[in-house]
């Protein structure tokens, strides 16, 4: 009986480490079609979210949120990493208007670089913890939910009001948050809450796409360089 449970333990962890693995190299792979994504981007015409500063957003958010949908349904087939490829690619492309806003600063590459770079730091830090200790982050699960659906009910009414103290503050908590689900997300995957590894490279990803929008947000308000 001991010998079973060793045995089952050992299968266990064996299994968790190869959906780590395989999120990990799923995750460096969503990089690529992200890079292409956001040059893309920068060449498109954006002019629309001026026109519509309110639909745009809502517009853009809703495309995202129904090709995550399209991954989930589809995360048990081939096809659920040939949507998560074709969601990263858009979410680079939407990244087009920040990115352009960004590098029409004196310092835009600068801030861009910052926020990458600030991002990966963050990123390797928070996944080297969470899978050294082994810490179980499980409890933070409800506290991180109710705190996403907060900060986009904030975020919605803020297209509304455009308070830009508010916008600061909802980029920082933001930043704080989504750092926060990196610990969760990854302890999911090593505690066997999370055994798809395509889902678990999703929840990943929307972390740092949205540590990075955010924290280059901060950037450009508090170091952007103007003409």
């Amino acid at each position: 009986m001991q010998y079973q449970t060793i045995s089952q333990t050992g299968t266990f962890a064996v299994e968790q480490n190869k959906v780590l693995r395989n999120t990990y190299l799923m995750l460096a792979l969503t990089m690529i079609p992200t890079v292409i994504g956001a040059f893309i981007g920068l060449s498109t015409n954006f002019s629309f979210m001026a026109n519509y500063p309110i639909m745009a957003p809502l517009v853009m958010f809703a495309v995202m949120m129904g090709m995550l949908f399209a991954v989930s349904a589809l995360r048990n087939s081939v096809w659920g990493i040939a949507a998560l490829l074709g969601f990263t690619f858009v979410a680079g492309w939407f990244l087009g208007p920040i990115l352009q806003h960004a590098l029409h600063l004196r310092n835009g590459a600068q801030l861009v670089g910052m926020a990458a770079g600030g991002t990966g730091i963050i990123f390797f830090s928070l996944a080297t913890i969470a899978t050294v200790t082994k810490k179980d982050f499980s409890f933070m699960g409800k506290f991180l939910f109710i705190g996403v659906i907060l900060l986009v009910v904030a975020s919605l009414a803020n297209l509304f009001f455009q308070v830009p103290a508010l916008s600061l503050a909802l980029s920082a908590i933001a930043v704080l948050i989504f750092s926060a689900y990196i610990l969760y997300d990854i302890s999911q995957i090593i505690h066997g809450g999370e055994t798809n590894y395509v889902m678990a490279t999703m929840s990943l990803y929307l972390n740092i796409y949205n540590i990075f929008v955010n924290l280059l947000s901060l950037l450009m308000a508090f170091n952007g360089e103007r003409d």
